[in-house]
């Protein structure tokens, strides 16, 4: 604007009284329950009982599929199981109905805390259901092939899970997840060239991983190397020795003493 408009708006400005205060525009409906979801989400990670809490509250008012993602976190954070199953199954179960983008998600969510209680079985059931939800095209579809094969590992079904994984790869070739579980399903059939060249893959992928790590140092103590395979065990133990790798480098460095050899 040229200097004599810029003055004249002064003037004009100087001239009348202060216009009142523009009216807050109240957030929409979405943009409430996208609120609640982060706050929820924060108070599970932080504040698990209190999440409990603000969820059921929020389900009963109406919280739908987000609220029952929610209550499920919030059982996880607290180590309850099967109190985290039954609310994801919930979550999987209402985002069907609903026709939810999230479904297949949810249902993965479920099965891999199925895993966690130590029920392959039945985590089996629930990565079916997110296969079938996110349909031959869907983005969760290689993760979820990738979750089935680690239940089918767990069942001993090394066949179903190696053609899981090469599903999985062929839709992704860059997941160092599934170059990792194709080391772990090579080293337990006895296959280690296979293995080593599927972990060597996973680590160039997942550079730093303690749960490459933690097979590498398997596959080490498989073909002999025992220095290598405590050096891999010793230094997951050093920097993560309350993650469940940590955990099992320490089982594993207790049941093989031979490895300071």
């Amino acid at each position: 604007l040229m200097l004599s408009t810029l003055l004249l708006f002064s003037a004009l400005a100087a001239a009348v009284p202060a216009a009142a205060p523009p009216v807050a525009i109240a957030p929409s409906s979405e943009e409430v329950e996208a609120q609640r979801y982060r706050h929820c989400l924060d108070l599970a990670a932080t504040k698990p009982n209190e999440a409990l809490s603000y969820a059921l509250d929020w389900r009963v008012n109406g919280g739908g599929v987000p609220s029952r993602q929610c209550l499920a976190l919030a059982h996880l954070t607290l180590k309850d199981y099967p109190a985290a199953i039954a609310a994801f199954e919930s979550a999987a179960r209402a985002a069907e109905v609903a026709k939810s983008p999230q479904t297949a998600a949810l249902w993965g969510q479920a099965g891999n805390t199925a895993l966690l209680a130590g029920d392959p079985k039945r985590a089996l059931g629930f990565f079916n259901s997110g296969l079938a939800a996110a349909g031959d095209t869907g983005a969760e579809r290689p993760d979820l092939l990738i979750d089935h094969g680690r239940a089918a590992v767990e069942l001993g079904d090394l066949d179903g899970a190696r053609a899981d994984i090469a599903k999985a790869v062929a839709l992704n070739p860059e997941s160092g997840d599934g170059w990792l579980l194709t080391a772990t399903i090579e080293r337990s059939a006895g296959n280690l060239p296979a293995a080593e060249a599927a972990i060597l893959k996973a680590g160039q992928l997942l550079p730093g991983d303690i749960d490459v790590a933690l097979e590498a140092g398997s596959i080490a103590f498989a073909q002999g190397k025992l220095k290598l395979a405590r050096a891999a065990w010793d230094a997951i133990v050093k920097v993560a020795p309350t993650d469940p790798a940590g955990i099992e480098a320490a089982r594993l460095l207790k049941e093989h003493p031979d490895t300071t050899g």
